[in-house]
């Protein structure tokens, strides 16, 4: 059996059949794009104020050091990208990354998967043993700073968990976040080796010393239980979907508060008008191939023959 598979990665064959990415089990497809872009612009407003400001006070050469601007850039970039396909989806009633290929497809599941599970760690690890009153509300500046990416970075997880059709983060996902965050601790350590400084103290073994590996295993099994907690709810708020009859068991339609939505692979015949005073008649699926026949039928008075052209 092989260890990794597309499809245990939550890539199938086709690609989210049931439009669960971009749909919601509250609000209509329009009404979700429309606030995970304004989620998605605060988000930016705020990671590039914090960026400014660093780079106006001298310390922009470290902000990509920290584990906290990264999580939320990961935040920033799922909620822009979200943001568009649920809007292509509103609109058209289909979305781009369906049609992309499998590595951008997993990517954005693997993405999906950050973004509900760091969001909690950056959390709970800044206001447990990093937090101080002195430096967190130090100035308005500092204050809503650290509001924004240290607290209301959990909301905005909470928000993609509770109130989306996003369907469970894959178990395979997991072992990518282990591998992000072993990648992270080199980056800290580089980082004390190139500026001089530990950007976490916990990090710091000259203080810390054998507490070190602790708080790193622990970080790590934190990250494993807060996916399988995220996990289980999403499953539990699917399933409550699903009876509610807002979500489709099986593949098909996808039942919001804005009404039905149309599948968009399903054949349809249609009709239209060609040369000649014909009605060209043919599959308007997006699994049609370009070289599938297509029939011609005489629309003229008491013409029944009907031409096959290819």
């Amino acid at each position: 059996m092989a260890v990794f598979s597309w499809y245990r990665f939550g890539v199938e064959r086709t690609f989210d059949p049931q439009h669960k990415f971009v749909s919601s089990p509250v609000v209509s497809p329009s009404i979700l794009a429309g606030i995970r872009c304004l989620l998605a612009l605060y988000a930016l407003v705020t990671i590039c104020t914090v960026l400014g400001f660093d780079v106006a006070s001298g310390d922009g050469k470290s902000f990509l050091s920290y584990f906290t601007q990264l999580s939320y850039i990961g935040l920033v970039a799922y909620y822009w990208a979200a943001a568009v396909q649920t809007f292509f989806f509103a609109r058209y009633g289909r979305y781009p990354l369906r049609r992309w290929p499998r590595p951008l497809q997993g990517l954005h599941v693997l993405l999906q998967s950050t973004i509900t599970t760091f969001p909690f760690i950056v959390t709970v690890v800044y206001w447990a043993l990093l937090a101080s009153a002195d430096e967190t509300f130090d100035t308005v500046l500092s204050s809503w700073e650290n509001i924004s990416i240290h607290a209301l970075n959990s909301p905005f997880a909470l928000f993609e968990i509770l109130l989306t059709n996003a369907p469970p983060a894959p178990w395979l996902t997991l072992p990518f976040h282990i591998l992000i965050l072993g990648g992270y601790i080199g980056v800290a350590y580089i980082t004390h080796a190139t500026q001089g400084f530990y950007t976490y103290s916990f990090l710091d073994p000259t203080k810390q010393h054998g507490l070190v590996a602790a708080y790193i295993i622990g970080i790590g099994v934190g990250d494993v239980v807060v996916f399988a907690l995220a996990r289980g709810v999403v499953v539990l708020r699917q399933r409550l979907a699903i009876r509610s009859g807002r979500l489709a068991k099986d593949d098909g339609e996808v039942i919001g508060s804005g009404g039905d939505a149309e599948a968009i692979d399903e054949w349809q015949e249609i009709e239209r008008p060609v040369a000649g005073g014909k009605m060209e008649r043919g599959g308007g699926g997006e699994g049609e191939g370009e070289g599938e026949p297509s029939r011609v039928i005489d629309s003229g008075v008491g013409a029944e023959a009907e031409a096959e052209t290819v």
